[in-house]
């Protein structure tokens, strides 16, 4: 009982974005299921925060580091699905992993559906639980390196001049260095110069990685150059 209750007395009153290392968030009523997964959860060297309610954690600060969520379904007020919903319509992408002790197909379906990484039901398999979270945490850190790539990218993409950019979307549409030319109305020496500085404003060692770039700055979409 007073395991459970420090911990669920630090979830609601720390910062979650201070805490360092891979944290696994608990949301579940029964409080013996929460005392049993912190225990387990900590066991394994994972930093476990516990919740007695959706509202509970909705009202926390969002951890900034690897973390997922085990997430049970049946819960009075706000269950694991509507969570789940609301979690995904804010644009957090912390994996969920559900637990249940009423699963059946349609509920399994639509959180799978929804994103869930995984769905088990209680009485929960400690080797199965582990394992989602494992697979959940490297999810989650493979996230924040996307993201952390992304705004490199974005950074990079922001110090290239006008010209440089349009130089850039025709190059990764395939166009040639005089079809380049031709569109900007501009001549072929000259495209191969904001060529040149483009490769290197963005750190690209070779054509298809400045495609891949494009790509995930979503530049590459058709638009014409003008």
């Amino acid at each position: 009982m007073y395991r459970m209750t420090s911990a669920m007395n630090h979830a609601t009153t720390a910062p979650l974005n201070t805490l360092s290392g891979p944290t696994v968030f608990v949301v579940d009523d029964d409080i013996s299921v929460r005392e049993s997964l912190e225990l387990l959860i900590g066991s394994a060297g994972w930093r476990p925060i516990l919740f007695d309610s959706a509202q509970a954690f909705l009202s926390a600060t969002p951890n900034a580091g690897p973390s997922c969520l085990v997430l049970d379904v049946n819960m009075p007020g706000l269950n694991g699905l509507d969570l789940q919903s609301l979690i995904t319509k804010s644009g957090n992408r912390t994996p969920i992993i559900f637990v249940s002790g009423f699963g059946d197909v349609p509920m399994t379906v639509k959180a799978l559906k929804g994103g869930a990484l995984d769905f088990l039901t209680k009485p929960i398999d400690a080797e199965a639980l582990l394992a989602a979270i494992q697979s959940a945490l490297s999810q989650s850190e493979a996230l924040i390196r996307d993201e952390e790539e992304l705004m490199r990218l974005q950074v990079c993409y922001d110090a290239l001049t006008p010209r440089e950019r349009e130089v850039m979307s025709g190059v990764v549409k395939g166009l040639l260095n005089k079809q380049v030319a031709f569109e900007l109305d501009i001549s072929e020496i000259t495209v191969k110069a904001h060529r040149g500085q483009v490769m290197r404003k963005m750190s690209a060692r070779s054509l298809p990685d400045l495609v891949n770039m494009a790509a995930k700055l979503r530049i590459d979409d058709g638009r014409e150059i003008h």
